[in-house]
C-alpha cells in the first residue's frame, strides 16, 4: 500500500508539473482543486474516522505534541535566525513553515498508507487540534507581526476555528455521526475521501515552483533540515514521554515528518514574506519528503 501511494504521488507530481509548463489548465486550477479538498474531501475523510475515536488522556496527549513542537520550532529557528544573521521576513517564513506541515492534505492518505486505516483518526487529532489551532492562532500572529497586518482578534480567530470546513466535520462526527453508518453513506464518504490524495498532488504539480533562490539557500537548507529531520526526531523522543505508544506514537511521528504546509507558505507569500523562500520550501520540502518519511516508517518499524 504505501509503495503504491508514492508511485501515486509521484505520477500525479509529474503530470501537474506537466499541464503547468504545457499550460493545459487555467492559471487558477490549483486553488480550484484545493477547495475541492477543503470543502469536499478533508470533511468526508474526518467523517469517516472521526467517530471512531475515544476521547481521554491519549486524545490531549496527541494534541499536545504538535504544540511542544512548535515551543522547540521557536526556540531553534530563533537560533538559525542569529547564527545565520536572517531578515525579518525570513525568519517569518521559517517560523510559519517548520511549525506547520502538510499534515492534512498529504498527511491523512500517507498516514494511513504507511501505517494503516487504524491511524487515521489519531491523524485528525494531530491535524485539527494541532496543526490547524496553531495556523489559526500563532500563524495569524506571525502573520500580522512581520506581514504589516493589524493583529488577530479573539473573535477573528474564533470565527475562522468555527467556519473552518474540517472543523464543521470533526464536530459532527464526534457528536451525531455513527462509527458504522449506513452502506450507502460510508462508501460515498470513502469514495470522497480516496479522492483526496490524487487531487491534493495533482494541484501541488500545478502550482509547484522549483526555483532556487540563490541568496536564500542557507536559510532553506536550515528550514528544511528542521522540518523534516529535527522535528520528527523530537517527537520521536517526546512521545513515550506522553505515553504514547503503537499506532499513536508512529502517527504523530510521521506527522511531525510532513513536509511544509501549503497553506501556511501561500499566506505568506501573499503577505510578501520572502516568496522565493516559502515557495521552495514548498517545493522541495514535498521532493525531499518522498525520501524521508519512508525512512521515518522504516525506522518506526524497526524500532517498533
Amino acid at each position: 500500500m504505501a509503495f503504491d501511494a508514492f508511485a501515486l504521488i509521484l505520477a500525479m507530481l509529474a503530470l501537474g508539473l506537466g499541464f503547468q509548463r504545457l499550460r493545459l489548465f487555467p492559471e487558477n486550477a490549483a486553488e480550484v482543486l484545493n477547495k475541492v479538498v477543503l470543502y469536499v474531501c478533508l470533511p468526508a475523510s474526518v467523517l469517516i474516522y472521526a467517530p471512531r475515536l475515544e476521547l481521554g488522556a491519549d486524545v490531549l496527549a496527541i494534541a499536545a505534541v504538535p504544540w511542544l513542537l512548535l515551543a522547540a520550532t521557536v526556540l531553534l529557528v530563533g537560533g538559525v535566525t542569529r547564527l545565520l544573521k536572517l531578515r525579518p521576513d525570513e525568519h517569518a517564513v521559517l517560523l510559519l513553515t517548520v511549525a506547520l506541515g502538510n499534515t492534512s492534505f498529504l498527511g491523512y492518505p500517507l498516514v494511513r498508507a504507511l501505517i494503516g486505516e487504524q491511524a487515521l483518526p489519531f491523524a485528525v487529532i494531530y491535524d485539527q487540534f494541532g496543526a490547524f489551532l496553531i495556523l489559526s492562532t500563532f500563524g495569524l500572529y506571525v502573520l500580522a507581526r512581520y506581514g504589516g497586518d493589524q493583529k488577530p482578534t479573539a473573535a477573528t480567530i474564533v470565527r475562522r476555528v468555527l467556519t473552518f470546513p474540517p472543523f464543521i466535520a470533526l464536530v459532527v462526527g464526534l457528536t451525531v455521526m455513527p462509527e458504522t453508518p449506513p452502506a450507502w453513506i460510508g462508501g460515498g464518504l470513502q469514495r470522497l475521501a480516496d479522492a483526496l490524495l490524487p487531487l491534493v498532488v495533482l494541484a501541488i504539480g500545478l502550482s509547484m515552483k522549483l526555483a532556487l533562490p540563490r541568496d536564500e539557500l542557507k536559510p532553506l537548507a536550515a528550514g528544511l533540515t528542521l522540518k523534516l529531520a529535527v522535528m520528527p526526531l523530537i517527537a520521536l523522543a517526546i512521545a513515550p514521554l506522553l505515553g504514547l505508544d503503537g499506532a499513536m506514537h508512529d502517527t504523530v511521528v510521521l506527522e511531525s515528518a510532513m513536509p511544509p504546509m501549503i497553506t501556511a507558505a501561500a499566506l505568506a507569500i501573499s503577505h510578501r514574506l520572502a516568496p522565493g523562500l516559502a515557495a521552495a520550501m514548498v517545493g522541495y520540502g514535498i521532493l525531499l519528503s518522498l525520501a524521508t518519511l519512508p525512512a521515518w516508517t522504516w525506522l518506526l518499524q524497526h524500532l517498533g
